[in-house]
């Protein structure tokens, strides 16, 4: 079945926490924010997302929670001379003020921290259980899509179903307006001449080919639907050609009721549209 482009997961694993979101793209698109001394884990994460999704934007997060924070170290012997530097000079020559703690604020070089060992069978199942459960969201938000996207082609089908109803009325009536009108204006107008015009119009008239064509989108739509494969991209071209089929109908019709439905099915297909970039 169909799956969303759209979902979220987290999991953690002994103080490593790993968050992924995603929304739809064209592509695949990765933006990945970890702490420098994961840097090295970069395009194997990477790749491990291309590997699990072929459509989407990531935005993927690691963290140390507070258990694995780094231990910061101060440098005492170091803020000792800084001390004892700054109160000589201040003394020899009678400079105001106080050194406090926040003077101490200015030298960096009196912090350091230690960065802790990471494991990599922590850090990857982490982003492993955080991606299977992006992946369930995104399976689940599909199920929700599949189910809307049936009701509305099912919505295009009726409209077609009864636009083909009326199609033969339509191509009657306008041979009967035409014969009429000839009748009206040139009595001797012979037969033939008149069969001919009338197959003409007809012809112009006709919209059987358009109904067989969106009914065979229709129906390659509800295939896609159900296959387990990335087909977004397969049902955006898909939905062009019905709105096209939908156009053309539209704009070939002599009918009121005809121009109405077609208006309808061209909108009930750009709702399909915009649910279908959610698709990936």
């Amino acid at each position: 079945m169909i799956k969303s482009m759209t979902g979220y997961g987290a999991a953690e694993k002994n103080g490593i926490k790993v968050e992924v979101r995603s929304l739809n793209h064209k592509f695949i698109e990765i933006y990945a924010k970890m702490p420098s001394q994961l840097n090295a884990y970069d395009l194997e994460i990477r790749k491990l997302v291309k590997t699990r999704f072929q459509r989407g934007k990531f935005d993927l997060s690691v963290a140390f929670t507070s258990g694995r924070a780094p231990q910061v170290r101060v440098n005492k012997e170091l803020a000792r001379n800084i001390h004892s530097a700054f109160s000589e000079l201040k003394n020899e020559m009678s400079i105001p003020g106080e050194i406090n703690i926040d003077f101490f604020t200015n030298f960096r070089e009196l912090l350091s921290s230690e960065d802790q060992s990471v494991d990599e069978t922590d850090l990857f199942g982490a982003l492993e259980e955080a991606l299977d459960s992006l992946a369930a969201m995104r399976d689940k938000e599909g199920g929700s899509l599949y189910a809307e996207l049936s009701s509305l082609l099912d919505e295009v089908e009726k409209m077609r179903s009864s636009v083909s109803e009326f199609a033969a009325e339509m191509v009657k009536e306008c041979c009967e307006k035409l014969k009429n009108r000839i009748a009206e204006l040139a009595p001797q107008v012979e037969e033939s001449r008149l069969a001919q015009e009338a197959a003409v119009i007809a012809q112009k008239a006709d919209i059987t080919e358009e109904l067989a064509r969106l009914g065979s989108h229709i129906g390659q739509f509800r295939g896609l639907l159900g296959s387990e494969e990335p087909v977004g991209r397969r049902l955006d071209f898909i939905l062009q050609e019905m709105n096209r089929e939908a156009n053309t109908i539209s704009s070939k019709a002599d009918d009121l009721r005809i121009i109405n439905i077609a208006i309808g099915m061209k909108a009930a297909i750009e709702k399909i549209r915009e649910q279908v970039q959610n698709i990936q």
